[in-house]
């Protein structure tokens, strides 16, 4: 029966729209609530959808109180250069942070949280040739993976003080038609700068992958950390030639030349993703299949190949020129 409670943060991203929509389907899912400060990017058929600023924290946390949900899943964290520069990704995440976990303290209702991390936590140990798994230190070496680290902090002391099952998905960089993803928007570029003495690679995961594990989680009131990833690596060189474009090989300062015209040219390059250019980043699940019940379906080969095949913008003239 579809009776138990579910909220939603950062529910007007693509990805946690795309988790709503999954979530309608889920059996047990009955009133299915969120909040963002954009409105969701498809439509939901029941979900209901609040708009708040991350600045505005008393309000979050009231309508957290007033809601009491059993299940938080809470994806309202913002990628640098995502949609937000580094900076106002790392105030937008810890304001709404702070409002969720606070609240999910004092909440009577509470079963079961989920919460997105990234595999960017790991740092040194999830560099090529090395690949990460759960049990790998936690040593972030970028903005974002201090972002995530700050977040899985909070999640395990709710845990602790409360005795709440808490879930932590580390995403590998999430790919899809519609994904804001700095990664993305760099591989696509018509010519792509990467590490000249080194072929580094990585690992990606699909939108849809990251959804359907974000519902395990909230389905099975799993508590534990689970990388999400999806089978397999490619090379950066690969993924550039992939989608033909020009591949760059930069060292030294010629480097940093590459990574000021990028951004330029609309594709910053923030450091997890220049990470990703110069080092690679591996990571493997060992928990996802028994504590989620979980395999993604697609590879990474192929998230990648998904990603050259994206339609463009085509501008189509009026029929009628009225100016």
């Amino acid at each position: 029966m579809k009776t138990r409670k579910v909220l939603i943060t950062g529910m007007g991203g693509e990805l946690g729209s795309l988790i709503a929509s999954r979530f309608e389907q889920a059996e047990w899912a009955g009133d299915i609530r969120g909040f963002d400060m954009d409105p969701p990017r498809r439509r939901l058929r029941h979900a209901s959808f609040t708009r708040i600023l991350p600045g505005d924290i008393d309000q979050m946390s009231q309508f957290i109180s007033d809601f009491q949900p059993q299940v938080i899943v809470h994806v309202g964290v913002w990628e640098p250069h995502a949609r937000l520069a580094t900076d106002h990704a790392r105030i937008a995440t810890g304001n709404v942070a702070r409002a969720v976990f606070d609240a999910a303290q004092q909440l009577t209702s509470l079963e079961s949280v989920v919460v997105r991390s990234g595999i960017e936590v790991y740092g040194a140990s999830s560099h090529s040739p090395h690949i990460a798994t759960e049990e790998s230190d936690v040593a972030p070496t970028t903005a974002y993976g201090r972002i995530c680290a700050d977040l899985e902090a909070r999640a395990n002391s709710l845990h602790a003080t409360r005795g709440v099952n808490t879930c932590i998905l580390r995403l590998a960089p999430v790919v899809g038609p519609h994904v804001p993803s700095p990664l993305g928007r760099v591989l696509r570029m018509p010519a792509v700068p990467f590490h000249g003495l080194g072929n580094p690679a990585f690992c990606v995961v699909e939108d849809t992958d990251a959804a359907d594990a974000f519902v395990s989680a909230g389905t099975r009131h799993a508590h534990g950390v689970a990388n999400i990833c999806a089978n397999g690596a490619i090379s950066v060189l690969r993924a550039i030639l992939a989608g033909r474009r020009i591949p760059v090989p930069t060292i030294g300062p010629a480097w940093w030349t590459a990574r000021a015209m990028s951004g330029v040219a609309g594709a910053p390059i923030p450091d997890h993703v220049s990470e990703v250019l110069h080092k690679g980043r591996l990571a493997a699940s060992n928990e996802a299949a028994h504590l989620l019940r979980f395999a993604p379906r697609h590879t990474t080969t192929e998230v990648i190949e998904r990603l050259y095949e994206w339609p463009s913008i085509e501008h189509v003239p009026a029929k009628k020129q009225v100016a």
